[in-house]
């Protein structure tokens, strides 16, 4: 079940709810049940807001490469990740999707410019190899991009997983790689 239609069904509990409680203080305002009800009720929203947001990525100073300026575009990365899989998730509309999703890839695109740029400049002994890894994801998100085209909202599932695999795991490996250089380096 996906995230609109897990609200449209909270919606209708709610109501439910609502309306039961309506109908347990017509027979009396002392009525037991209307309470515990509205005791249900305020903390639907409590649940709700406890499963919708597990999909979230969140930042964790683990991920911390130890450059401020790295690190902020590496949050951003994340909020960025997160508004493309709440595009996802909800099944905004396709202008939506596509808007959250080049964002995305045009922020990644210049993050890695801007890293590489500081890599080079402190002659960062693997860049070829972190390069490569970099230009291989950008080929892969192309490709996601043809799918998207091809297959629209259905192919968003697949590309939602890999970034965020994807980001971690190159945050808290080959960018913790050259973490020490730029450091010893007063790079901030």
């Amino acid at each position: 079940m996906n995230n609109r239609s897990k609200s449209l069904l909270y919606a209708a509990i709610i109501g439910l709810i609502i309306v039961a409680i309506f109908l347990g203080f017509l027979s009396s305002l002392t009525n037991p049940v209307s309470w515990i009800l509205i005791a249900v009720l305020l903390l639907i929203p409590v649940f709700y807001k406890k499963l919708a947001n597990s999909e979230q990525v969140e930042w964790k100073e683990s991920y911390s490469v130890g450059i401020a300026s790295l690190d902020n575009d590496h949050k951003k990365l994340i909020s960025l990740l997160n508004q493309f899989n709440t595009a996802y998730d909800y099944a905004m509309s396709e202008d939506y999707e596509r808007q959250a999703l080049d964002e995305l890839i045009r922020y990644t695109k210049y993050h890695f410019d801007r890293e590489e740029q500081l890599l080079e400049q402190f002659n960062y002994p693997d860049l070829a190899a972190h390069k490569a890894q970099h230009q291989k994801m950008i080929e892969q998100v192309n490709s996601f991009m043809d799918l998207y085209n091809e297959k629209g909202h259905d192919a968003l599932n697949e590309i939602s997983e890999f970034l965020s695999n994807w980001l971690i795991n190159h945050i808290n490996g080959t960018d913790k790689a050259y973490s020490q250089l730029l450091i010893d380096n007063n790079v901030k």
